[in-house]
């Protein structure tokens, strides 16, 4: 039996019969894994906050994903996306959107929500400000 609580942020099993086979027992684990990473991505859809962008001195150092800081690439740090996800960001002051894609963790800085490289933030309109509110939309893969 299986339902769901909070608001559908998470299923949890209820495993009745003790002598449940294993292969039942793990079809129903990897079910509550896939509906954990449908949530995370559905919760993240709609996020707005604080974003920054890298300093120009991490160009060509290693990122959580092992691939190197490009500052003129489209990437971005985001503390729980997976790896490759491509989100659209907007800058609320400017109403100009970029698509990146996450290779990095981060940012840990208090308050912010992303970190983009260099040339995310200038194609939005962020490098002069600095740092700004966006709203980040996760793209269909």
């Amino acid at each position: 039996m299986a339902r769901q609580l909070g608001g559908g942020t998470c299923l949890y099993v209820f495993l009745q019969r003790a002598d449940m086979k294993p292969y039942r027992l793990m079809v129903l684990m990897l079910l509550c894994v896939i509906q954990g990473m449908t949530q995370v991505a559905s919760a993240a859809a709609a996020q707005e906050g604080e974003a920054s962008y890298y300093a120009d001195s991490l160009h060509g150092k290693k990122t959580a994903s092992g691939e190197l800081y490009d500052k003129s690439a489209l990437s971005a740090a985001h503390r729980s996306l997976p790896f490759g996800t491509k989100v659209k960001v907007t800058y609320l002051e400017t109403g100009k959107s970029v698509v990146v894609v996450i290779n990095d963790r981060g940012p840990y800085a208090k308050g912010r929500i992303i970190d983009l490289s260099a040339a995310a933030a200038r194609q939005i309109g962020l490098i002069d400000a600095g740092h700004g509110r966006v709203r980040l939309e996760v793209m269909d893969p």
